[in-house]
């Protein structure tokens, strides 16, 4: 990071107001400074995640196949610290497996959806490229909301 003009604590005690209000230098400064703390911050934490794997993985493994799980939180006693470790369960469906089983139920006449949770969705880009007729079938079923907004500040090159 380069040399701070204002400092975290700073930043953290000024209203939005008043960091609205900042030079345009101050504010890239800033905005600099942040995104290489974030970078820092994140590779940081994934080295120490590393490092607790290093440290407490073969534990936290044993400790799941002496309870008869695969998946879940341990705890583990280092000294004083406890330490409990989470392994969340990630599951993945095919979709195309899925969609032949759904065929099948709607076939023998059952609902899918008292079997499955539906959900349908149309791209963006497929949507656009449609033929006026097909879009308008489709428009009182699509809601357009605003995303996160992001900024990039960057000076310009003076020529």
């Amino acid at each position: 990071m380069s040399d701070l003009t204002i400092f975290p604590a700073d930043l953290a005690a000024m209203s939005v107001s008043q960091l609205a209000q900042l030079p345009p230098a101050q504010k890239a400064e800033i905005s600099r400074n942040l995104d290489e703390a974030l970078a820092w911050l994140k590779q940081t934490r994934a080295k120490f995640d590393a490092a607790l794997e290093a440290a407490y993985g073969e534990q936290a493994r044993a400790a799941r196949l002496e309870a008869g799980k695969d998946f879940g939180v341990v705890h583990l006693n280092d000294g004083p610290l406890r330490v409990t470790v989470d392994l969340p369960k990630r599951v993945s469906w095919d979709q195309a497996q899925l969609a032949a089983i759904a065929a099948r139920i709607a076939a023998s006449g059952e609902r899918i959806e008292d079997y499955m949770d539906v959900e349908f969705s149309v791209s963006e880009s497929r949507f656009n490229n449609w033929p006026a007729a097909l879009r308008s079938q489709f428009e009182a079923a699509r809601t357009v909301k605003p995303g996160k907004p992001s900024f990039r500040l960057a000076f310009n090159s003076e020529d």
